[in-house]
């Protein structure tokens, strides 16, 4: 399959969720291919309808500019008290819907959306589909006070960690000043035990284990239908 048929697929998925989203509502908006799809979907329906929203978090810079080229005024998280529903996309999926996210470095932000949605839906096409979390690298961000302690304990548990780099070829740097720990663990042995252990790990600010959040999930797949998958 070509970009070009991916990008119609994604595109028609991502309608599907923006017809999804109630007028007057509040609405979490995350980031990637997929969701700059469906942001221009809501742009239609604020168009041709009138879809107006009381509240919009996003959790990118991308996502913030894109809806506010289509007229929307964007929020800070700390400006509402929940989202009636949160779009976004998802690096893997599993068959019981949890989730690895944090590709693009933004997963603190991403978790603390999800986190504050009554409904989580996420937009992927096929490729993200496993049946167990894994074929992807597992993002760790982590405060540069106690990184390397933190790198050296991951090594002893054998989780193969990997410092994330950025093009400047130092280590990235995430949008609250922190690094990155990439776990090449391939598949997570045991996902709700290694989320407790990270989430008990002091210098651990957050991880990409999005276990128990997704309620939905709205799959591009390659021979060109579109899969609606609830918890």
């Amino acid at each position: 399959m070509d970009k070009e048929q991916q990008d119609k697929l994604k595109k028609e998925a991502a309608i599907k969720a923006a017809k999804m989203v109630k007028n007057n509502s509040v609405l979490g908006v995350g980031t990637g291919s997929t969701v700059a799809f469906f942001i221009d979907a809501l742009g239609d329906r604020k168009a041709k309808e009138g879809l107006s929203l009381k509240h919009i978090v996003t959790t990118s810079n991308r996502s913030k500019k894109q809806l506010e080229s289509l007229g929307f005024k964007v929020d800070k998280l700390s400006e509402i008290d929940q989202a009636d529903l949160t779009v976004d996309g998802a690096d893997r999926v599993a068959d019981n819907l949890d989730g690895i996210k944090g590709g693009g470095g933004a997963l603190t932000l991403e978790k603390n959306v999800a986190v504050n949605s009554k409904k989580v839906i996420w937009i992927v096409d096929e490729s993200k589909l496993v049946h167990r979390l894994g074929d992807f690298p597992l993002p760790v961000e982590v405060l540069p006070i106690s990184c390397e302690q933190n790198f050296k304990k991951f090594e002893q548990e054998g989780l193969k960690p990997q410092w994330r780099m950025a093009e400047d070829g130092k280590r990235y740097v995430t949008h609250y000043g922190n690094y990155i720990i990439d776990l090449a663990i391939d598949p997570v042995p045991a996902p709700h035990g290694l989320a407790d252990y990270l989430d008990h790990t002091v210098g651990v600010v957050e991880h990409g284990l999005f276990l128990d959040m997704c309620d939905e999930v709205i799959i591009a797949h390659s021979d060109g239908t579109i899969e609606d998958k609830i918890k």
